[in-house]
């Protein structure tokens, strides 16, 4: 495989570059290489799609917010019974 260098990338690019790297959790090759590909057509299509919209909010709760959840929600794991009769 061929390799390129690209110059001129400005602090803007780069910290966006850098940026997308981190939270896409993929090395800044791989970023740019998907960039072109998706530019010129040539990406596969993606056969299983990642969700990772809700990742910044994974392990926000404090232990106050779960025991608060719990508190205001511990009425939906009763089990009405005349609905089951």
């Amino acid at each position: 495989m061929k390799s390129i260098t690209i110059r001129g990338v400005d602090p803007d690019l780069d910290r966006a570059l850098h940026n997308r790297s981190r939270k896409k959790k993929e090395s800044i090759n791989q970023i740019v290489l998907k960039i072109l590909k998706d530019t010129f057509g040539l990406s596969k299509p993606v056969i299983y799609k990642t969700y990772d919209d809700l990742d910044d909010l994974a392990g926000t709760w404090s232990m106050e917010d779960e025991a608060r959840f719990n508190e205001q929600t511990k009425n939906l794991r009763k089990i009405d019974k005349d609905l089951w009769a």
